[in-house]
């Protein structure tokens, strides 16, 4: 994840109100401005491409490591959606042998596999959360650098008040990932692989089961690995997926709802627009995640753009007190 500061969009540093230099260290200042927003090539739910604009804002320069995290929770006793158990009410229907604590975990398969099946490759497993992103039996020993995994919305967004910021917006972390590229496929252009180079820890080979780790990192990459973009900003695109703020809803407005003045916090779409018409009896509102991961592949998940966008399930809990 990464997290945002908003100010005016012609703020300079000297400006009132400008956040101190502490609050923006390891932050980029991106200026703001009018944006083309989706894409028509590509998913239908990234259409179509319309006008808005973005007012000036402070990011993250990188995603919010494990390192990072773990100061957080050291320092308020936070503990993350997925270490707690389940509630029964959130699930209808579920076994209560399968309401325990954990989260999904990527296990590839010995060989190809139906994609219309995510169990092929998605396990859910007991004690799977940010310290122990396989499993019980690992560790971050290796992994300071690296991305934190495994947090629910309401877990970065706790961490995002605890550091006195906010989640971006989805036009926020679009222009942000743009780099200043009007329109351009790509983070950093039109090229995947300009000059042979890798800009982001995507997946090579076929997607689940062959990995041919060309990019150096079957897994998560420690944040810094590839090229900055033009703003500065390391891993929006690839490595892992970032929350952010909006409630999702299949594709852009057509009506010119969202067509200007893009400011800090939820963006118009509402919670109810948000649950998935595929599952009518589990109603879980969903929030847009963007940038894709290391397990974005071309014959599966041409997802490592921009403009794309996906959606990820927001679940309300009630957080034990801080211990």
């Amino acid at each position: 994840m990464h997290e945002t500061l908003t100010i005016d969009a012609l703020g300079t540093s000297a400006t009132p109100g400008m956040p101190s230099v502490e609050a923006t260290a390891n932050m980029a200042w991106i200026p703001g401005g009018e944006l083309g927003m989706g894409s028509d090539r590509h998913y239908p739910e990234e259409r179509p491409v319309h006008r808005v604009i973005v007012d000036g804002f402070w990011i993250d320069r990188t995603p919010i490591t494990n390192e990072e995290f773990a100061r957080f929770v050291e320092a308020t006793g936070y503990v993350t959606l997925a270490e707690l158990p389940p509630n029964p009410a959130d699930y209808p229907g579920a076994l209560p042998e399968m309401l325990y604590a954990g989260s999904l975990v990527f296990v590839k398969p010995g060989g190809p596999v139906d994609h219309q099946n995510v169990a092929n490759w998605w396990q859910y497993v007991r004690g799977a959360e940010w310290r122990h992103p396989q499993g019980p039996t690992c560790s971050l020993v290796g992994l300071e650098r690296h991305p934190v995994v495994h947090i629910a919305y309401q877990d970065a967004e706790a961490y995002a008040r605890w550091a006195g910021k906010e989640l971006p917006g989805e036009a926020e972390w679009e222009f942000a990932a743009r780099g200043g590229l009007e329109g351009a496929t790509y983070a950093w252009g039109e090229e995947f692989m300009p000059g042979g180079r890798f800009m982001a820890n995507t997946w090579q080979g076929e997607f689940p089961w062959q990995n041919r780790v060309e990019d150096g990192w079957e897994g998560t990459s420690p944040v810094g690995a590839f090229p900055e973009n033009g703003y500065g900003l390391l891993d929006m695109i690839g490595n892992v997926w970032e929350w952010t703020t909006d409630w999702y809803r299949p594709g852009h407005p057509r009506d010119g709802s969202a067509a200007c003045c893009v400011g800090p916090g939820p963006r118009p779409g509402g919670e109810v627009e948000s649950y998935d018409p595929a599952m009518p009896d589990i109603r879980i509102p969903r929030k847009v995640i963007k940038g894709g991961s290391h397990l974005c592949a071309p014959n599966y998940c041409r997802r490592y753009r921009p403009a794309q966008r996906d959606s990820s399930e927001f679940t309300r809990v009630v957080f034990p007190a801080p211990r």
